[in-house]
């Protein structure tokens, strides 16, 4: 500031958005239609005192800007909109409210609720509180540094070989033993070679981050003692989360989180976000006014039509972005690009993403947003993942994304939870289990979703478990949540409905019940792991992680949600390992839709037989009383020879006839480490143990 002259201001440019150097000063450009006046607000360093005032008196369009000669990187800066106070007209503008840059790329400040926040007198709602949050506000940083990406390129995993590992940076490494105590639970730990070694033995290829753009907890839970732990409360776009960087050898939260991303690249590993960009922080027409809400709310939110004082709830957060406004989806498109421009991300998984594709009349797969993407020429080329649900009118939109669109399917986890876990919790109720129609449905790329659509297989992502509910252990040792550390007396989270009568909750020392449950873990994982489709294995699940029953552990920033590698279960691990590598070096299913027709040598492409050798078809497909059933795979995605998959949910061994030929097993879901060492002839009755399945691969014989 002592070299500045504010009195040199410029009329600047409207672009780009944000606040920018270019060598010779910083341009500043807000987007607002409905503000009256927009003023810059100058600080220290710390960002305790404001020095200077400016109006931003250019103004191109519905963008506010100015230049500074002269100034330099490191300004620390906020704004303060002007206009009306209306909120039956949308209207919220505030100018004792200060405000953050929408795209700030670094935040200064510690974030504290007080009443100053909140615009409404928290008292006297119908009244303003004019008090200025100034000093306890967040601001942004201007910044503008380089980076030695060191030849950094990105891996391009093709998504028929992808292996989706969703995880916490801080919740992975928290605990971990080789890594270095002062990196624990940053964005440095990630990028550790201890936790990079994990990640490449087991065999995935690219790490699905929970949020880690700049993110509040929301006020309830601090007044609790607890925080946001997950990051599903976004308020900066552009922004790392600095609760997670180290700030080792300097390097700032940018610098720190792009040396993991080089690392985890360096070894062959993408990096996918999770991003929210469905709702901000700011929460219900009684939050706070931070930052969206007091530049322009009519045209950042959706508010109700007959009610321009609400908002519309499409998040369960308080508000929804509008992404049907032009600057509020430039916002968003920006904000993905300098992810995958600057900090060379490999894609994005959005929560929420029916938000995203809302228009005036519900969900389109033709909405703008998706068409921007289609078109970008940066984005176009990234993974983008759906949680293809939002809790608003017709939310639910599983397989009716895009083209190119991955999405999370739940009725792989939901049918493939019925399969194997419900018929042991209840095997003599009628359709418990599910049917063997449903599980072949599920198992092969859930065709019913996506194949009418022209869509690929490897566009349904599928999983048994995400960091939202139970962990794999959990799921089959808990019936009821145990939720209550999270302070909603125990009605937060979903119920368990499998009702796995162990006997007991929790861990168990019984011998029987033990080993069923290892059975099950096994299973569960071997076949979401070899299924068609892209598969999502949630951190911790390989190693036997639980979360003592909690099954929604937002808040839960301790001990609940590290995962605890002095407690790992080492087989479990290794029968991961092997399972993956399994997928990796056959590709059981290819990327291709199976007819069930056999091509002029007779071989099928993909058939289902019984136990005793023939063939499965018609109404047996619906009977649930049906517990085993054969896969034959004549022509698996590795081109190799043919592959057969045995399943057996039953409590009680099978005995399966095999196809013609000699078979080799590859995997026995019932064996600890998942060996198979069995070789035979077909014809041969070959025993399957109870819930368990087995691959085995012909032998084709040489001349």
């Amino acid at each position: 500031m002592d070299r500045l002259n504010t009195s040199a201001t410029q009329l600047g440019q409207a672009w780009p958005l944000g606040a920018h150097f270019d060598g010779k000063g910083i341009n500043f450009a807000v987007f607002s239609t409905h503000a009256q006046a927009i003023d810059l607000c100058l600080f220290d360093n710390h960002g305790t005192q404001e020095l200077a005032r400016l109006r931003l008196r250019g103004r191109t369009g519905d963008i506010w800007h100015a230049y500074l000669p002269n100034a330099q990187p490191g300004l620390v800066f906020g704004l303060r909109a002007s206009g009306p106070w209306r909120p039956d007209r949308g209207h919220r503008f505030d100018a004792s409210k200060l405000l953050l840059d929408p795209y700030a790329r670094e935040i200064v400040g510690e974030f504290i609720w007080a009443d100053e926040h909140f615009a409404p007198d928290r008292m006297h709602p119908r009244h303003l509180d004019t008090r200025d949050n100034a000093a306890m506000a967040l601001k942004a940083r201007v910044v503008h540094d380089t980076f030695d990406w060191r030849g950094d390129r990105p891996p391009t995993i093709p998504l028929a070989n992808s292996i989706i590992y969703e995880c916490h940076v801080k919740g992975f490494t928290q605990t971990h033993p080789e890594i270095p105590e002062k990196l624990r639970g940053t964005f440095a730990g990630l990028g550790h070679p201890a936790a990079v070694q994990h990640l490449k033995t087991l065999g995935v290829t690219a790490v699905s981050l929970l949020p880690v753009h700049y993110h509040l907890s929301e006020e309830r839970l601090i007044d609790m003692g607890l925080s946001n732990y997950w990051g599903y409360n976004t308020l900066g776009f552009f922004c790392p989360n600095p609760r997670l960087a180290s700030g080792h050898d300097g390097q700032s939260p940018r610098d720190e989180f792009r040396s993991m991303v080089r690392s985890l690249h360096a070894a062959g590993l993408e990096v996918i976000l999770d991003v929210v960009y469905n709702h901000t922080a700011e929460a219900d027409h009684n939050g706070p006014t931070l930052s969206f809400r007091g530049l322009d709310n009519v045209s950042y939110y959706r508010l109700v039509p007959n009610d321009l004082s609400h908002y519309e709830n499409f998040s369960g957060c308080g508000n929804t972005l509008d992404i049907r406004q032009p600057r509020v989806l430039q916002l968003v498109m920006d904000s993905l690009r300098y992810w995958v421009s600057e900090m060379h991300v490999d894609g994005f998984r959005f929560d929420l993403a029916t938000v995203l594709g809302r228009t005036d009349s519900g969900f389109s797969a033709q909405a703008a947003f998706f068409a921007a993407v289609a078109q970008d020429p940066v984005l176009c080329r990234v993974k983008m993942i759906a949680e293809p649900w939002d809790i608003g009118p017709g939310g639910y939109q599983v397989g009716q994304f895009p083209r190119g669109w991955l999405e999370w399917n739940d009725h792989f986890r939901d049918g493939m939870r019925r399969f194997w876990v419900q018929s042991v919790a209840s095997p003599h109720a009628a359709g418990s289990g599910g049917t063997l129609g449903e599980f072949a449905m599920r198992l092969c790329g859930s065709s019913d979703l996506y194949q009418a659509r022209r869509r690929e297989p490897a566009e349904s992502v599928n999983y048994v478990i995400s960091h939202d509910g139970f962990t794999l252990l959990d799921l089959l040792s808990y019936n009821h949540r145990h939720n209550l550390a999270n302070g909603e007396n125990n009605r937060d989270g979903q119920g368990n409905n499998l009702n796995f009568n162990c006997g007991e909750e929790g861990p168990s020392n019984d011998a029987q019940v033990q080993q069923l449950r290892q059975l099950l873990q096994r299973a569960l994982l071997a076949t979401n792991l070899l299924a068609q489709g892209t598969p999502m294995l949630c951190a911790g699940d390989e190693l036997g992680h639980t979360q003592d029953g909690n099954n929604n552990p937002y808040c839960q920033d301790n001990a609940t949600t590290w995962i605890d590698w002095s407690q790992i279960d080492t087989e479990l691990l290794a029968f991961t390992r092997h399972v993956i590598s399994l997928r990796h070096r056959l590709q059981p299913f290819a990327n291709v839709w199976y007819s069930g027709i056999a091509d002029a040598e007779g071989i099928y492409d993909l058939s289902w037989w019984n136990a005793d050798g023939s063939v499965l078809q018609g109404s047996a497909w619906q009977l649930p009383q049906r517990r085993a059933l054969g896969c034959l795979i004549g022509k698996p995605g590795s081109s190799g020879s043919p592959l057969l998959l045995l399943v057996n949910n039953a409590a009680h061994p099978e005995h399966f006839v095999l196809p013609r030929g000699h078979w080799q097993g590859l995997l026995d879901s019932s064996h600890p480490l998942g060996l198979a060492d069995w070789q035979g002839a077909g014809t041969s009755e070959l025993p399957v143990a109870a819930h368990s399945l087995l691959l085995l691969q012909q032998i084709i014989a040489r001349n």
